[in-house]
């Protein structure tokens, strides 16, 4: 039954100021929450860059197998109605994750809520997309696309960096209170001789909130000097002063902030304190490079935010939100005639074909081989992006705080990202895709060297690090647009729309699997050698640009425009 019988006297135009830019906001949510806000929790709860890599990457395979169910969105119900149960489907499942973080065996349960949100949001993508068409004049659906994308830019903002500086931000006050060391590396001839037992820890337990709690209270490690003093390390007790509250299990992470970078952590980094080792004293090991000569100092940070908490509050958020979007749409989207649901036999019959006329397009072996490899470097340098800016030093990152990498590549480089998207989109539509392919293969794949440079130097000035992420966000928006355009040239025939959508299809593929094995690759190599790997991952992307054939009039301004 379709709308048109069901609707009858409801309005079916709308301004799509009512609906469009709210729809798209809520499209771009979920996406990005599974992409990347996925990856920044768990490295913030402690998986190890190779399982988030890997399952993550995982979560891109509805995206990519989307083309094979999009059909049977058309025949079995409205594009109105999949785009309302699906916002509540995403609700319900943000707020399983709310409810599970903090659960044993979170992990295995979140990534198998995410699951559910990722095919959500894929069979939200197929309606909104659809009911675009539906609900707009083919001028308003022109007018309107600058305001869907602005939109979707807007909603990423909104996931990877005001909801991550949510999450840093309950993270800083809930828990323990933070305790930051100063360390000191001395010659050894200006250093009092130190006990470095372990403590005697407190049996009984102090009232109240406990405190982190270390010895000696002056950290200091003596300079290395072969054959006359070859001590190159000092150790540093922690224990807690009383028994965490309510039961739980207190996480504390330590590592260095700032300073010389001849002072290291050598030891374990995260420590875990419960009703039954409280009062027993962990050892962190910091050690001083042999080469060291000069005296000079480091600050490290112990810190017992709740993050589990955190998680569970910004997943709350984004449930009610879903939540909220689900009902304004119920009444704010227009009521199209939907004639897709009303010719389920004609769809059907031409299934078949719409996989035949796109395999059998000229050139699309080298298509398909650009839309696998152009990314190549970027679909795994995304997925250690996040683990990079926030592991300590001693593993190589930056130690940067939740709520900075918001700040950094949540906010700056998606603002980079979309300057780039614009830049990139008017230059294709003055002189065409083909005269700026090569450049945009470029400023998506060089600019990645910043990682490589940040690897090595381990800038501590925040605002270094912002301007190198700033740096390759900016190239990265420029050259997706594009990929993007590319996608749509490709897509060019009979059935546009079912091209196109495996032209994502494939576009998902080429950042699932290498995405997969970069968490992995990333442990054997470290952060240092990954990075110049990924250097090397940009050759293909200029390969594979020798045997791609482009109109040069495509994307000109005397074409249907088209903004990204």
């Amino acid at each position: 039954m379709t709308d048109a019988k069901v609707n009858s006297g409801k309005e079916k135009r709308r301004s799509g100021w009512w609906w469009v830019p709210s729809l798209y906001y809520a499209e771009g949510i979920p996406y990005n929450i599974v992409m990347v806000v996925a990856v920044v929790m768990y490295k913030t709860l402690g998986v190890s860059n190779t399982a988030i890599a890997f399952w993550t990457s995982i979560l891109y395979l509805p995206w990519t197998i989307k083309p094979i169910w999009s059909p049977f969105i058309d025949v079995t119900s409205t594009k109105r109605n999949w785009i309302i149960w699906t916002q509540l489907v995403l609700a319900m499942a943000f707020l399983g994750i709310a409810l599970t973080v903090q659960l044993p065996l979170y992990f295995p349960i979140t990534i198998f809520i995410l699951w559910i949100v990722a095919f959500a949001s894929a069979t939200h993508d197929i309606a909104a997309d659809g009911f675009y068409m539906l609900g707009l004049s083919e001028y308003e659906q022109a007018w309107f696309v600058g305001i869907r994308n602005t939109f979707y830019r807007f909603a990423t903002i909104t996931a990877m960096g005001l909801l991550v500086m949510f999450a840093g931000y309950v993270q800083t006050h809930t828990g323990l209170e933070a305790v930051n060391l100063e360390v000191q590396a001395l010659p050894a001839d200006q250093i009092a001789m130190q006990k470095w037992d372990r403590p005697v820890a407190p049996e009984m337990s102090e009232p109240g909130k406990p405190r982190i709690l270390y010895h000696p209270e002056k950290v200091v490690v003596p300079l290395y000097e072969k054959g006359v003093n070859e001590c190159d390390s000092v150790v540093v007790w922690f224990y807690l002063s009383g028994i965490p509250e309510n039961g739980k299990t207190v996480v504390m992470n330590f590592g260095k902030k700032r300073g010389s970078q001849d002072i290291f952590l050598v030891s374990e980094s995260r420590f875990e304190f419960n009703a039954d080792n409280w009062n027993i004293p962990q050892k962190a090991v910091i050690k001083v490079n042999h080469a060291l000569r000069e005296s000079a100092s480091a600050e490290f940070n112990a810190a017992a935010g709740d993050i589990p908490l955190s998680w569970t509050f910004s997943f709350g958020i984004l449930a009610l939100m879903l939540f909220a979007f689900a009902i304004y749409h119920k009444f704010s989207l227009p009521h199209p005639v939907d004639k897709a649901a009303t010719e389920s036999k004609e769809v059907l019959s031409s299934y078949l074909d719409v996989f035949k006329t796109f395999f059998r397009k000229k050139g699309i072996v080298a298509g398909i081989l650009f839309l696998l490899l152009y990314r190549l470097a970027e679909s795994q340098l995304v997925k250690l992006a996040s683990p990079f800016l926030l592991d300590p030093r001693e593993a190589g990152g930056l130690a940067l705080s939740t709520s900075q990498v918001g700040i950094a590549y949540g906010t700056i480089g998606i603002i980079m990202l979309l300057v780039g998207g614009l830049l990139g989109g008017f230059l294709a539509a003055k002189y065409g895709l083909k005269k700026w392919i090569w450049w945009m293969a470029l400023a998506i794949n060089l600019p990645n060297i910043v990682y490589v440079y940040m690897s090595y130097a381990m800038p501590d000035n925040f605002l270094v690090v912002c301007a190198c992420v700033g740096i390759e966000q900016l190239g990265y928006g420029f050259g997706f647009t594009g990929y993007m355009l590319f996608m749509i040239y490709i897509a060019e025939g009979i059935y546009k729309t079912s091209h196109y959508a495996l032209a994502t299809a494939f576009m998902a593929l080429g950042m699932m699997i290498p995405g997969m094995i970069s968490g992995k690759i990333q442990e054997i190599l470290g952060y240092h050698h990954f990075f110049i790997y990924v250097m090397f991952c940009t050759i293909p992307s200029f390969i594979v640009l020798l045997f791609i054939k482009i109109d040069p009039n495509f994307g000109k301004k005397k074409n249907k425009p088209v903004t990204i």
